[in-house]
């Protein structure tokens, strides 16, 4: 009797971090687009209503201004991309069996390299390669490289043994095990670790006008510059929006790409 009923209470235990993990989900994705929305009208409101004089005017021509929010969605998004190439296998790799010793040097070195400022980042990598937005992709895939790397070891260390033991018993090879076990149970924390990363590139980007990568860091630098606060507010609402946006699909895909039956 007693056996009986400790597993009803182990079993429920056990289901309530995923069960907090998947409400923190679904709240993500209903904060963020009220956010997104109330960001939006103040854009709208403070451009449609706002005095602009001369040199406002020429900081946020539309032209430029457009061109320089694609250049922070595209450096945003291929040094995201990046990350995950190197991430992703790296957190494989050293979850595998005799890599302690390397998973935790290859943490705590990533972690020496994050505390390291955005701005003396930016610049160390400038001295290397020169100016131009291949080096500042190449810096925030650095500087973002820890938060995947840390989660892809999480999802996988947490995936639960006797599941993976009984892929062993239906004859699965270590790559199949990865691949249809390992991997689709971890997806969920992986993601969160993706979801970080594209933030922070997102507000990295900005920096990446210092060494001509462009981006609407330029319009908040200049509105810096010259005095002009509604420069730097449309600069900076850019920014916070294309960050919302991301999010919210990061989110989108860490409820989706859940397996099936997954709380």
């Amino acid at each position: 009797m007693s056996t009986l009923a400790a597993t009803p209470k182990s079993s429920s235990a056990a289901t309530l971090p995923s069960q907090r993990n998947m409400r923190m989900t679904q709240l993500d994705l209903i904060v963020t687009p009220i956010f997104f929305v109330i960001l939006a009208i103040l854009l709208a409101v403070v451009w449609i209503y706002s005095d602009f004089d001369r040199t406002t005017t020429s900081i946020l021509e539309p032209s430029g201004l457009w061109t320089q929010f694609k250049q922070q969605i595209y450096l945003a998004l291929w040094s995201t991309a990046l990350v995950i190439v190197i991430a992703i296998p790296l957190g494989i790799l050293v979850t595998r069996e005799g890599a302690p010793r390397f998973k935790n040097n290859l943490v705590s070195v990533l972690g020496l390299g994050q505390a390291i400022p955005a701005y003396g980042l930016i610049v160390l990598f400038f001295v290397a390669f020169g100016q131009g937005s291949f080096t500042v992709i190449l810096a925030l895939a650095t500087f973002a490289l820890l938060p995947v790397l840390r989660n892809t070891i999480v999802g996988l260390e947490q995936v639960d043994q006797s599941v993976i033991e009984a892929g062993k018993g239906m004859g699965l090879t270590s790559i199949q095990r990865l691949r249809k076990i390992e991997l689709p149970l971890a997806v969920p924390v992986i993601m969160g670790g993706i979801r970080t990363a594209t933030v922070i590139n997102v507000g990295m980007a900005t920096l990446a006008y210092l060494i001509g990568g462009g981006g609407l860091g330029e319009t908040i630098a200049a509105g810096l510059k010259n005095g002009r606060p509604t420069a730097i507010f449309v600069g900076a609402v850019l920014v916070a929006l294309i960050a919302l946006a991301l999010d919210f699909l990061g989110g989108l895909a860490q409820r989706y790409l859940r397996p099936k039956g997954l709380a």
